[in-house]
């Protein structure tokens, strides 16, 4: 029975998620404070259009914010165990959205200085933005140290089914995982890193096998049976041979 291997973000994934996430807080920030200035300053008939061209800043922002979020959750995923934790990391966009836009919402339609239209418009335009920056925040397929490590020992039992061992090249900027390193889509390049499955999630975030790399394994596979099948048949037993040796003894009348 081969050992469970257990995912584990590399040092670089863990740097990485964390400049990831800081960029992510500070687009969140500038989205809360453009939120506050939209609340003071902009809910007037007068100011309409600005009031709408900055809740589609503030989208942007807490959209820009959540993707980041979510990249980084990819490379330092949070553990099940901690389930309190868990939940806060793969859904603060959402909550951070609902944050940033719902407190606008209620003063466009509470403030006594802004006319019905102005209401209309602007609080319309504030509840779509609430609902997609929500949407984006929310990770519907959260990722997790525990399925990372499922995910990656069935990988593994995949190419050490296609090509009998554990080793994958992959690039800098790609993101599959290759069986051969001369597969046409990373001959060539710079810098081809090699290694196990789990070398290639832990390290980049790779968690793909090259379909090209795959379909060239299973012909070679294929091939080698078809092979081993001619030769296991072209083989006569001694048995066999031996019977074929003996004469026919001929009738008698």
């Amino acid at each position: 029975m081969t050992e469970k291997k257990v995912f584990q973000a590399s040092e670089e994934s863990k740097a990485k998620a964390k400049q990831l996430r800081l960029f992510a807080i500070l687009a969140w920030l500038v989205a809360i404070a453009g939120e506050v200035f939209a609340i003071v300053k902009l809910i007037h008939n007068e100011t309409l259009t600005w009031l709408i061209v900055a809740i589609v800043v503030i989208l942007a922002l807490a959209i820009t914010g959540n993707l980041l979020w979510k990249k980084a959750n990819r490379l330092d995923p949070a553990s099940e165990k901690d389930k309190a934790r868990f939940f806060i990391q793969n859904q603060l966009g959402a909550i951070i959205s609902v944050i940033a836009f719902l407190p606008l919402v209620i003063m466009i339609f509470t403030n006594k200085e802004a006319d019905k239209k102005t209401k209309g418009i602007a609080g319309s335009v504030a509840i779509v933005a609430l609902l997609a920056a929500g949407i984006t925040g929310i990770d519907f397929n959260p990722p997790s140290i525990e399925k990372y490590t499922e995910e990656i020992n069935q990988q593994t039992d995949v190419v050490k089914g296609l090509i009998d061992n554990d080793h994958v090249y992959w690039t800098k900027a790609g993101n599959k995982y290759h069986l051969y390193g001369d597969c046409q889509h990373i001959v060539g390049r710079d810098s081809i890193y090699d290694g196990t499955v789990k070398a290639a999630w832990e390290s980049k975030g790779i968690s793909e096998l090259c379909k090209t790399c795959e379909k060239r394994a299973q012909k070679a596979n294929a091939e080698n049976e078809l092979e081993e099948n001619i030769d296991s048949n072209a083989e006569v037993p001694e048995d066999q041979e031996a019977e074929e040796e003996v004469p026919v003894e001929a009738d008698q009348d």
